[in-house]
């Protein structure tokens, strides 16, 4: 039986409704002015939140998460790194499969890890193909996952990958330029793989504008997560 965030976001698919998450990173934020994050998120057009990264040690999270329920009437989705990032306190969780690396750690070993956890919480567990995408500099998830993104030039093999991720199972599939990227996945893969699958379709990294996030809703993407541009100014939204 479907459950109520992955059920919400195949409703907003077929309903052509696009979703906006904002990506929040719990070693950059500080208890002491989460109120003016969640003030600006409040203000902003986001429909969901996400809440991890990659070198994060878990000190904190729940914390962060129960003011973030507390103040903040949208989803608030897990996004780990590794199982030391999984919250009881949040509503779900996008559990990872990076398939653009051969790293069983991050193909496997992660997931079996976190099983033990999630059987001890209500989360609502979403399987998605994570699939990170060259973006002009090495990242946070390239460098900590040990792992090569996927040549930007090769939008086949990209599609193709994306494919594989909906026959194996997964639920959403998530392209990722990384964070603090250089350059944003190229429009002309997320319409490539959009076209190719017929899963709700999430593209991050990046992208730093307005435009920027509307050019991707175009091109194909179900939903768009933003992180460093909010994190750089939490008045984004307002310009």
């Amino acid at each position: 039986m479907m459950t109520n965030i992955y059920k919400e976001i195949l409703q907003a698919k077929s309903q052509k409704n696009k979703l906006l998450a904002i990506l929040i990173d719990p070693d950059k934020v500080v208890i002491e002015t989460i109120f003016d994050l969640i003030k600006k998120i409040n203000q902003s057009s986001a429909t969901h939140i996400f809440v991890g990264g990659s070198s994060f040690d878990g000190n904190h999270l729940d914390e962060i998460i129960i003011l973030l329920k507390q103040n903040i009437n949208l989803p608030i989705i897990l996004f780990p790194g590794n199982p030391s990032q999984i919250s009881s306190e949040a509503d779900g969780i996008l559990f990872l499969q990076l398939l653009s690396g051969r790293n069983p750690d991050y193909l496997i070993e992660h997931q079996i890890d976190a099983v033990t956890i999630l059987e001890k919480t209500k989360l609502e567990v979403i399987s998605t193909g994570y699939i990170l995408i060259e973006s002009g500099s090495e990242t946070a998830v390239e460098r900590v996952s040990k792992t090569k993104p996927l040549d930007r030039n090769n939008i086949d093999y990209v599609a193709q990958t994306a494919k594989a991720a909906e026959y194996i199972g997964s639920k959403l599939i998530y392209l990722e330029a990384g964070s603090g990227a250089e350059k944003a996945v190229p429009l002309e893969m997320v319409s490539e793989v959009s076209k190719r699958i017929s899963l709700p379709l999430i593209v991050g990294g990046g992208i730093r504008s307005k435009k920027a996030i509307e050019e991707t809703f175009l091109a194909g993407a179900d939903m768009v997560v933003i992180g460093t541009a909010f994190e750089n100014d939490i008045n984004f939204f307002d310009n």
